[in-house]
């Protein structure tokens, strides 16, 4: 018997269908990959078909330093969908009209030279370096007079939304807070402590918790929408991942780098968002990894999902009991 559940804080809810379940190998994809394209304007020997390079994190291993000379390179979004002129201004026009410039910074992450490789094949130590570039980009965008968010996602798949094969990360920062954080920062209020740091503990301990290690833990929120849905969270009250210790986001990288290793084996699209509290808010830094394993119909679209993978289920998967 499935059940209706709202999410852990917010005003949303889900409806568990487990009488339509599948087992984990059903929702896997054909594991067919991509072939890189030619030319792959991401690679090494191709940086004149990017816009000028914003930074890159150099390959220190001499032995595949000639072929790969950099191992993470930044540089704007060619068809960028926020751009830093403008007015950052938002106004109301005749009650109903709000609007401002789509002012901001759209920033394209490559995450490895390699595009035989995805986020998922490499190791805890580059993954690491990915977040250290991350915090390095949000924290210097954080500058720019107008910015009220720096977003960090990463689209992996055609049905997830990306369109170009070889590895990589965006960030869009914007003049304006996304409404799902303003959401989570608000419900987080009515609570006299964090909610997040109580249901940590309350996790960890239940069918749903996936993975953990010293300072992170991962588990299939009790409302997920996707199947196979994870919600990776730091025990410590943590705000922003640019606050994370070094030990920290190798625990993160350590603890992500478990999580897409199992959905590599469902060949499955997927996106991820990083979420930090907004400047002055205490919202607990958190990472939605989705899998992107099933289609939306129309009763989605009337603000309630259907989800026909039970997180207790995929938790099993993730802990290699399924």
């Amino acid at each position: 018997m499935g059940e209706l559940r709202k999410d852990y804080i917010l005003d949303r809810y889900v409806i568990i269908a487990s009488e339509r379940g599948k087992r984990p190998h059903q929702f896997a994809k054909e594991t067919a990959q991509p072939k890189c394209p030619t030319p792959d304007f991401f690679a090494p020997g191709n940086e004149n078909m990017t816009p000028p390079e914003i930074m890159r994190v150099e390959n220190d291993d001499p032995k595949t330093k000639k072929r790969w000379p950099w191992k993470i390179r930044v540089f704007p979004n060619k068809f960028m969908a926020v751009k830093e002129d403008g007015n950052a201004e938002i106004k109301t026009d005749n009650q109903f009209y709000t609007f401002s410039d789509n002012f901001g910074k759209h920033e394209v992450i490559v995450e490895t030279p390699d595009c035989s490789k995805q986020l998922w094949d490499l190791d805890i130590s580059h993954i690491k370096q990915v977040i250290d570039v991350y915090c390095r980009r949000i924290t210097e965008i954080r500058k720019i007079k107008g910015i009220k968010y720096v977003c960090i996602f990463k689209n992996n798949g055609k049905e997830a939304g990306t369109s170009i094969v070889h590895s990589h990360s965006q960030v869009i920062a914007y003049n304006k807070i996304p409404e799902i954080v303003r959401q989570k920062v608000e419900a987080s209020k009515k609570y006299p402590i964090c909610p997040y740091c109580s249901l940590i503990n309350n996790e960890k301990q239940s069918f749903r918790r996936c993975f953990e290690n010293h300072t992170f833990v991962a588990f299939a929120p009790y409302a997920s929408r996707f199947p196979f849905e994870v919600l990776i969270l730091p025990k410590a009250h943590v705000k922003d991942i640019v606050d994370l210790d070094d030990g920290q986001k190798h625990d993160l990288a350590d603890i992500m780098k478990n999580v897409l290793l199992k959905l590599k084996e469902l060949n499955a699209p997927f996106n991820y968002v990083i979420h930090n509290a907004p400047q002055g808010e205490n919202m607990h830094f958190q990472i939605e990894i989705l899998p992107r394993l099933t289609t939306w119909a129309g009763f989605e679209m009337s603000g309630t999902v259907i989800n026909p993978m039970p997180p207790e289920d995929a938790a099993k998967f993730y802990r290699g009991e399924e």
